[in-house]
């Protein structure tokens, strides 16, 4: 062979190695699938081909002959069915390869075309290609592997099946299901210190699954604790006493009264408080009835009855303060709406609490009132893990009271729950020299909280409380408060879940009888 006939040999052996299948040099079937869209696609899904290719019917045009078969032979060949088969999976969930495909030898001339079929020789019996003869060999169409089931092909993988969930008849179980109530009765004793009402004790003891109808038949319901249990309702009997403040309460809440979905609560207490310029007594009781209308919006009503007894004038002639003296009796009804969507009552770092309320007061003393309060928290920053937040807050309080409101009943201002740098009632009206409060206030307070160590333990606040007690529905310069200050929160888990607060307050605007403290504080502990 010449030098130019090597050439060409390799041109086409360079050809037939990149040309898919011998689609390039001859017109067999094969050439034809691979110029279906289905073949040349590599990336189709098994369910797009399962849809799309499951068999491809060969028509005269791309039967499966030897290229030197006969007119009539490709005229009278019947057609072929050729069926595509999906890569198998082995025992350990891998791909497989290809498998030879069961089902019988191709009927008519097409099979022996199929085996008989050589290549053109040349004249010395040398192979066209350079290579030795090629002999197909017979198919064995007896061959079943052993990983295929006969004579149908192999399931193709889980994609390429449609999305069902196969129905399982539904066999009864029979279960045993334990429980073990958790614990709901709860025994509390504590103390607490604070600015406004110094030393005072706290004991509690409370259910929160009390039954009022279940009571025990016997001694052994005490001991196992069966009696007045079981209703989901709530009971509570507090204690408080103390060096200034005591306080005595029996409260009973039934939440879901008479079967619906309102609320209703029964309280009677014993209150004693020594002020300043009088002690205080009060003996009474309240009934409410509330509604959860929302999650976090709740509507409330109340009838509060009372006996307040004032003694231990420490000044006389003061008509506000003398015309209350000794026992006075107090009714009232009183409508609450609130919305609250604070993430934490005693440390909020973000929400919003909005209280309205409207109270009517008669018999003795007969005066309307209304509150409102808004209290805005904003979360300015935290880390990732949601720890180390930084908080905004704005708190603003209103109240207007009526003409014929008691003093006992009157607003008052100063201390650590109402503005900071001043003594407990000490930014409020006197009379005589006598705290008499007010029938008009305005208390507001801007607040930034921040964490001061990385497990969130202690916390400082920047603050400045502002605001007024007036006499009358009125704002008055002289009488207008600004204490800014500074604080710390230390939040300490074995002692309760109200932080120890400390704050310095530094009163920059004040009246001339304001009795001013910078320091104020909030202790408490409780088991």
């Amino acid at each position: 062979m010449t030098r130019s006939s090597h050439i060409l040999l390799l041109a086409a052996a360079a050809l037939l190695a990149f040309a898919p299948g011998c689609a390039c040099i001859c017109p067999c079937a094969c050439g034809s699938l691979w110029n279906t869209p289905v073949a040349q696609n590599q990336h189709v899904g098994w369910e797009k081909l399962a849809r799309e290719a499951p068999a491809q019917h060969l028509n005269s045009g791309s039967r499966l002959l030897a290229p030197d078969s006969t007119p009539t032979e490709r005229s009278s060949t019947p057609n072929l069915t050729i069926r595509g088969q999906s890569p198998g999976f082995s025992t350990d969930g891998n791909l497989r390869g290809p498998q030879p495909i069961s089902g019988g030898a191709p009927p008519g001339a097409a099979a022996q075309a199929w085996s008989t079929y050589q290549p053109p020789a040349t004249g010395n019996g040398a192979s066209p290609y350079g290579v030795a003869p090629f002999v197909q060999p017979t198919p064995n169409y007896a061959y079943q592997p052993s990983t295929l089931p006969a004579p149908n092909l192999p399931a193709p993988p889980a994609e390429a099946l449609p999305s069902f969930v196969p129905e399982i008849p539904a066999t009864p179980t029979p279960l045993d299901v334990f429980v073990e109530e958790t614990r709901t009765g709860q025994f509390m004793f504590g103390v607490t210190v604070n600015s406004n009402a110094g030393l005072v004790g706290n004991i509690v003891l409370s259910e929160r699954n009390f039954d009022i109808t279940n009571p025990p038949t016997s001694w052994d319901d005490f001991a196992i604790g069966r009696a007045f249990r079981g209703g989901g309702q709530g009971f509570r009997i507090e204690a408080q006493p103390g060096t200034v403040l005591q306080r005595y309460v029996v409260d009973f809440t039934e939440p879901y009264f008479l079967g619906t979905d309102n609320s209703f609560n029964v309280s009677a207490y014993y209150y004693n408080r020594a002020y300043f310029d009088w002690t205080e007594g009060r003996v009474g009781g309240r009934l409410a009835l509330g509604r959860r209308l929302t999650p976090d919006l709740s509507l409330a009503g109340s009838f509060r009855f009372e006996d307040v007894d004032i003694f231990n004038l420490r000044v006389l002639g003061v008509p506000a303060l003398d015309a209350v003296r000794g026992h006075n009796d107090i009714f009232s009804g009183k409508v609450t709406l609130t919305h609250d969507t604070r993430d934490i009552p005693f440390a909020p770092t973000q929400g919003h609490l909005i209280q309205a309320s409207f109270e009517q007061a008669f018999g003795e003393f007969s005066f309307p009132r209304g509150d409102f309060e808004l209290a805005q928290y904003l979360l300015v920053r935290q880390r990732p893990d949601g720890s180390g937040r930084h908080t905004a807050g704005f708190i603003t309080k209103v109240g207007v009271s009526g003409s014929d409101t008691p003093i006992f009943e009157n607003y008052f201002a100063g201390g650590f729950s109402t503005i900071r740098g001043f003594q407990f009632r000490g930014a409020s009206p006197k009379q005589g020299g006598v705290i008499t409060g007010g029938q008009f206030q305005w208390l507001n307070s801007a607040e930034y909280y921040f964490p001061l160590t990385a497990d969130d333990m202690i916390r400082a606040t920047i603050f400045c409380d502002f605001g007024t007690v007036e006499q009358n529905v009125a704002l008055h310069s002289d009488q207008f408060r600004v204490a800014p200050g500074f604080g710390f929160r230390i939040n300490v888990p074995a002692m309760g879940p109200a932080p120890l607060a400390f704050d310095f307050a530094f009163p920059v605007a004040y009246a001339a009888t304001d009795n001013k403290q910078v320091f104020s504080f909030f202790f408490g502990a409780t088991r």
